[in-house]
């Protein structure tokens, strides 16, 4: 279904650059200059000094959460690895880097007293963020372990392999597209709490990814799950109360919308 040479690379000159190594950093600078460009356009209830020590947090979290999700993933690569350190620097997943950024957070806002939902500003940067970064994932085919697993279904894809393959990255691109869609329509209809935003994205993105993980190839630990579907599990129990509750993310029920007053003649 796909004439793509796997993995794609740019040719510079006579140079070739892997796509995806342009696509993971034009993916975190175009992600961060959003987040910017909301904050001075939306307003921000917490202090810049506080803000940037919450960044700390979620870029210390995330860092450590990736790559400790990303180490456990395969348990019998990472007991044969020479270096441990290294298995688990070389080694991330979005998911732990999301689930480990909100922990890192939420410590630091401890720490300095915040008292405010930080998460809002971060949620559609962060969808952007992780679209443009899926792309990459996508260019790299088989050559990085982001594929689906063999499909017979008609838009099966040839990933750099002999099989056709679900295009999972393609998938994650669709949902998360359809996900800032849906946050943009229930914000329009619903006055949300603040940090809400958030939650429904991080509670989605878990269900998702618990889901799409039975359609590639895993190592599976517990139960016959990933690391992964259990990291997704524990997300959705981490917001279980908002989930059985949504009402508890809605500040008023519907938004009012007031109609000018009429002038007198």
């Amino acid at each position: 279904m796909t004439n793509l040479q796997f993995p794609v690379e740019i040719t510079i000159g006579s140079t070739k650059i892997l796509l995806h190594s342009i696509m993971e950093p034009l993916a975190f600078f175009i992600g961060f200059r959003y987040f910017m460009f909301l904050r001075k356009r939306q307003g921000d209830v917490i202090h810049s000094e506080n803000r940037v020590w919450i960044l700390i947090g979620a870029i210390f979290g995330a860092l450590l959460g990736s790559r400790l999700m990303g180490g456990l993933e395969n348990v019998s690569a990472l007991m044969q690895s020479a270096n441990k350190f290294v298995y688990f620097y070389q080694n991330k997943t979005v998911l732990g880097g999301f689930l480990g950024g909100l922990l890192g957070v939420e410590l630091i806002k401890k720490i300095i007293k915040e008292k405010h939902a930080s998460g809002d500003l971060f949620t559609y940067p962060m969808i952007l963020a992780l679209i443009i970064g899926r792309i990459g994932c996508f260019s790299m085919g088989v050559y990085e372990e982001t594929y689906g697993s063999p499909t017979t279904l008609p838009w099966g894809m040839h990933l750099g392999d002999s099989l056709l393959r679900h295009p999972v990255c393609l998938y994650e691109i669709i949902f998360l597209l359809l996900l800032w869609i849906s946050l943009v329509q229930i914000e329009k209809k619903f006055t949300l709490q603040n940090g809400a935003r958030f939650k429904l994205f991080l509670i989605g993105y878990c269900f998702f990814r618990f889901m799409l993980d039975f359609i590639k190839p895993t190592y599976t630990s517990i139960l016959g799950l990933s690391t992964i579907q259990i990291t997704s599990l524990l997300g959705v129990v981490y917001y279980y109360h908002y989930i059985i509750n949504p009402k508890k993310l809605i500040e008023n029920k519907v938004k009012i919308i007031m109609s000018p007053a009429p002038e007198h003649v």
